[in-house]
């Protein structure tokens, strides 16, 4: 028999999901390694095997959780709302950093880079060409995951799928295009600091919106399959506000980055 708890809070089963993306995300960064120093990619593959399936299990059982087995109580749910909050402001001070790193370099250059900014020998981009309809793109994706919210909350469900379909291929395209910028840029990551806090920024960001996409794809699979309610939704705004913070960062980016930087 089931025991019964007199308290609203969900006591975690046990899970093999952390392990196995521990296992995952270890043999990942050191199959990395290899392929830098090897150029062997036969380790990373197999770390991206293990931590994908980890996270597709993971993420399966924590969705039978909250829709089926009723273990997201209001008291659960906003302990999750806390834990997201909490995590969005620890990456915002993860790109803090990147960005006085950038100003640091960019308002006091050093005489490696003989005190110019940008150095005399990188070709910026051009802030009005591909920077320019990559904000717009992801400002649009920020109103359709608003609308995609504001159907849900109407309990307007062809609307909600519509929306949030949109907000995803918006996603995608913003992702080949940042693609395509990296292919034709003149400089390298390796090229001083100009091109080092220039990639790694906006490369880390471009990470975020590869993850906020997949996010997104999740739960628009889960509101086919009728997931969410307007009562009981946290998953997919959970996802919204990430991609917020995601729209936002980028507006960041684009000002400094790429037009003040010019």
């Amino acid at each position: 028999m089931k025991n019964q708890h007199n308290h609203p809070y969900h006591l975690v089963d046990f899970s093999p999901w952390p392990l196995t993306s521990a296992i995952g995300i270890m043999t990942l960064t050191t199959g990395l390694m290899k392929w830098f120093h090897n150029f062997n990619m036969n380790l990373l593959i197999i770390g991206y095997i293990i931590t994908m399936i980890s996270m597709y299990q993971w993420w399966r059982d924590i969705t039978r959780e909250s829709t089926f087995q009723g273990m997201h109580t209001i008291s659960i749910t906003k302990g999750l709302k806390w834990g997201m909050i909490l995590f969005i402001i620890s990456e915002i001070f993860f790109f803090l950093s990147f960005f006085w790193a950038f100003f640091h370099s960019s308002l006091s250059p050093n005489i490696e880079i003989n005190y110019n900014w940008p150095p005399s020998s990188i070709t910026p981009f051009n802030p009005f060409q591909i920077p320019l309809l990559n904000t717009i793109i992801l400002i649009s994706s920020g109103i359709t995951v608003t609308w995609a919210h504001h159907s849900l909350m109407e309990n307007n469900k062809t609307q909600m799928k519509q929306s949030l379909l949109l907000t995803i291929i918006l996603g995608i395209y913003f992702t080949m295009l940042q693609t395509y910028e990296y292919l034709e840029a003149s400089f390298t990551i390796t090229d001083s600091i100009y091109g080092s806090t220039f990639f790694i920024t906006t490369g880390f960001h471009g990470l975020h919106v590869i993850i906020g996409t997949l996010f997104l794809f999740i739960c628009f699979i889960r509101q086919i399959y009728n997931h969410f309610s307007k009562n009981h939704h946290f998953g997919f705004e959970a996802a919204a506000w990430y991609w917020h913070f995601v729209d936002v960062v980028w507006l960041f980016l684009y000002i400094f980055i790429y037009w003040w930087n010019n």
